[in-house]
């Protein structure tokens, strides 16, 4: 998966110039058609130059709350699919919706609880005071965008602007007007009177107003007398320390609570469906899994061939929970392209501190066919990249099955997928991987997002030099497009295990395989950027796109460090991986320093070539590892360079870019599709549209399972 680098953010329409080549050509033609599209949307239509390129900009950003920033997508390509895929986008798009409660149990015992409550009461704010009703809608909807109230990106727990009191006299006044909470995700009893609500709200207490109560989600460097289970608020484990697993054999690793019962037996929770036949009973998650095999069903038919096997692929899997199951889903869906593809299911682990527990997570996209050649190039050539990796020989793969790399426009995102992520490669499991290959998205609609919601006002301020701001500006754009490729389609997939090893090597690596992995695929797109192949291919305008490259990537250990307010220790594997390459090639090398200039902070690039060296060496080093299974060595990396910062450096970081008035983090208002129906109940014709009001989509969403 890739997160979109801080300093991306983008360079406005007016910087870009006139003429590129190649893959950020096709950039470049896909970001006008969009903004044709937002123009229209936005009603200015009749500007011209300049001001209508401004106002497609503007259009993107539909509204703020804090420093959270709320952008609309765009799937233009949509208009030119078939209807019969128009249909199956629908009822995919339906089953991500069924799914979407899940996350919030998963990163708090607490979530479903309170987003019922915070639903009902933005719904129904007649008789609220008016002042208090704002910030609860403020509260809610990023409780809504982070799916839960600790902030996404960071982990860290976030609080509401009103207080307790103002929250109960809310409630009280919405019961004394006739609301009513039922108990649409199953988390809790039926609220009817004030003394039901003020019990609820009491006992929500520490979890929505106490800073010290559950303050992370995911602690890998936990407190003295706590454990990296204890420390994280999610709710993967329920009284289940790390030394309770020395000898326990988990059946479901991905897809399963873990929970110590009252005699010390450890008991796994599945999360499961189960069988029309009842030979599987129900698990846990089966009000949301049962909804979501019920729209798979119906988007069967639509299909395409064999993409109606992975469908029936999945729904055997969200039947059983069984990891063989989702290993057979894996293989079909791996091995079948379609143009309105998906991803369903407990998928990334980041947001375990051991790395074993999947999330739920949803897409569902269609082929965005003016960039798609290009991506199909770079996975084209697969095997030579491989083949010019700087690690031993005895780990480079031979007969590179070329990953299914394709440019898509997003038509949904549920559950823990960000509108941050710009890039992915799917499915995470290595024996799919070397059996199969593997799926590469790079997501143009949020990647055009960014870039029209965005200025260049972030490189302004923390580039060093009037040299490195001209080169971001001319080819930065390009560069990250090339990061993200690079990352997601040669990257991931690459390397050969150690035959020694008899697991996957998440198993030997830890908590800390997630973010050796993000950081080797950086590597391997800063490694190959520079490589004569990329401009025979036309995929690079001028050699100066490596060095915009090399330019970002360091800058961006300084402007991440803004999203984390409280602390001295990273936690997010993204996070730490960025900072791991940037400290690493500064003691190693020398090539990057970090500079004052009337009393600001610079990390800047000093000599190109020996960077290049440097990632050649952590590249080398961090694949050796993944391939032997070596702990102890991806520890002390992690620990030397990824985790820790200096907080006088985070404190200026923040106030510099306070001063900027951009927003800090995002979220992701998705395209709604409308389906209407003909005589005989089937859907007829599917419609898309762009909402641009994010409380009443998630309460649409919610009213699935009848919340308000």
């Amino acid at each position: 998966m890739y997160i979109p680098r801080d300093a991306r953010a983008g360079h406005e329409v007016a910087h870009r110039p006139a003429k590129v080549h190649g893959f950020r050509e096709a950039i470049l033609k896909s970001l006008y058609v969009g903004l044709a599209a937002v123009l229209v949307l936005a009603g200015c239509g009749n500007k011209t130059g300049a001001e209508a390129e401004r106002a497609a900009a503007d259009s993107t950003l539909v509204e703020r709350v804090g420093t959270t920033g709320f952008m609309q997508l765009a799937a233009d390509s949509f208009s030119q699919i078939t209807p019969r895929e128009q249909t199956l986008a629908y009822w995919l798009s339906q089953a991500s919706i069924a799914i979407d409660p899940i996350i919030y149990d998963q990163l708090s015992v607490y979530g479903l609880r309170e987003k019922r409550l915070l639903e009902a009461l933005v719904a129904h704010p007649q008789g609220i005071q008016p002042d208090v009703s704002a910030k609860i809608v403020a509260f809610t909807k990023l409780f809504w965008a982070n799916k839960g109230n600790h902030n996404e990106t960071t982990a860290q727990k976030f609080l509401p602007e009103f207080t307790f009191e103002e929250l109960q006299a809310a409630g009280s006044q919405a019961i004394r007007n006739g609301l009513r909470i039922g108990d649409p995700y199953g988390a809790g009893k039926p609220i009817t009177t004030e003394a039901d609500f003020t019990a609820e709200i009491s006992d929500l207490k520490p979890a929505l107003f106490d800073p010290n109560f559950q303050p992370t989600i995911t602690t890998k460097n936990p407190p003295p007398g706590l454990d990296i289970l204890e420390a994280s608020a999610n709710n993967f484990y329920s009284g289940v320390r790390l030394l309770d697993l020395k000898n326990f054999h988990e059946r479901y690793p991905l897809d399963s609570r873990l929970v110590k019962s009252k005699d010390g037996k450890l008991v796994e929770e599945v999360y499961r469906a189960g069988t029309p036949d009842g030979r599987i009973p129900p698990g846990l998650y089966a009000r949301f899994l049962s909804k979501a095999i019920e729209n798979f069903q119906k988007a069967r038919a639509f299909a395409e061939p064999g993409q109606d096997t992975v469908i029936d692929d999945l729904i055997r899997f969200y039947q059983s929970g069984e990891p063989e199951d989702w290993l057979r889903f894996d293989a079909s869906w791996v091995q079948n392209n379609a143009n309105v593809d998906f991803a369903n299911g407990f998928i990334e682990v980041y947001r375990d501190a051991r790395g074993a527990k999947g999330t739920s997570q949803s897409f569902v996209s269609v082929t965005d066919q003016r960039v798609n050649a290009l991506m199909q190039k770079v996975a084209a050539n697969a095997q030579y990249f491989e083949d010019h990796a700087p690690w031993d020989a005895k780990y480079k793969k031979q007969g590179v099955k070329p990953p299914a790399a394709k440019a898509v426009e997003a038509l949904i995102e549920t559950g823990d997928f960000p509108v941050t992520t710009i890039g992915d490669n799917l499915p995470n499991e290595n024996e799919i991987h070397q059996q199969y290959g593997s799926k590469s998205f790079l997501f143009t609609g949020s990647s055009r997002a960014f870039s029209h919601a965005t200025g260049s006002a972030t490189l302004e301020e923390f580039a060093y030099s009037p040299e490195e701001i001209a080169r971001g500006k001319k080819y930065g754009d390009e560069a990250d497009d090339l990061m993200v490729a690079l990352h997601e389609i040669i990257g991931h997939g690459s390397g050969k295990l150690s035959p020694k090893l008899t697991h996957e090597p998440a198993f030997y690596l830890k908590e800390y395989y997630s973010t050796l992995e993000e950081a080797r695929a950086d590597l391997m797109a800063l490694w190959n950027i520079v490589d004569p192949k990329l401009q025979e291919l036309g995929l690079v305008s001028s050699p100066d796109v490596a060095k915009a490259l090399y330019d970002s990537s360091t800058r961006v250990a300084l402007t991440q460090l803004r999203r984390v307010l409280k602390g001295d220790t990273l936690e997010e594997d993204h996070d730490r991986d960025r900072q791991l390459i940037v400290n690493y090639i500064l003691d190693k090398t020398g090539a990057i320093a970090r500079v004052e200039r009337d009393g600001k902070a610079y990390l800047t690039v000093r000599d190109y070539d020996k960077m290049h060296q440097g990632v050649g060496m952590l590249l080398a080093e961090l694949m050796r590892i993944k391939a032997e299974g070596d702990y102890e060595a991806i520890k002390a990396l992690v620990d030397k360079y990824g985790l820790h910062f200096d907080t006088a450096l985070r404190d200026q970081v923040v106030a510099r870019y306070r001063k900027l008035n951009l927003p800090t983090f995002w979220t992701g208002i998705n395209p709604s599709l409308t389906a209407t129906a003909g005589p005989n109940g089937e859907v007829s014709t599917v419609e898309i549209s762009y909402p641009r009001d994010y409380q009443k989509q998630q309460l649409g969403y919610a009213a699935m399972y009848g919340a308000p």
